[in-house]
């Protein structure tokens, strides 16, 4: 495996920070890795739908709904199917 070498830029109040730390490359890489494990599938990290993913979205969101868990507060997607009982998906 090749490695690449990319750069960015940072402000100067991140920069003394990452400089700080002993392994900058390693924490990088793995905030790299975090972040696009956690990336919105749909947008996939732009926040934001074209046009046409909005009309796949509105078609999904007829039978969908966004809702809070009432044991760990997170958003979620639910089904509103699941809440007839109903097999269809």
């Amino acid at each position: 495996m090749k490695n690449e070498i990319i750069t960015f830029k940072v402000d100067e109040s991140l920069a003394e920070l990452i400089h700080r730390l002993p392994n900058k490359s390693e924490f990088i890489r793995q905030a790299v890795m975090a972040a696009l494990e956690n990336t919105c599938p749909l947008c996939q990290g732009t926040g934001s739908l074209n046009p046409d993913q909005k009309k796949h979205w509105d078609e999904f969101a007829g039978h969908h709904q966004i809702e809070q868990c009432h044991d760990c507060n997170a958003i979620h997607i639910h089904c509103i199917y699941e809440d007839a009982g109903s097999s269809n998906t």
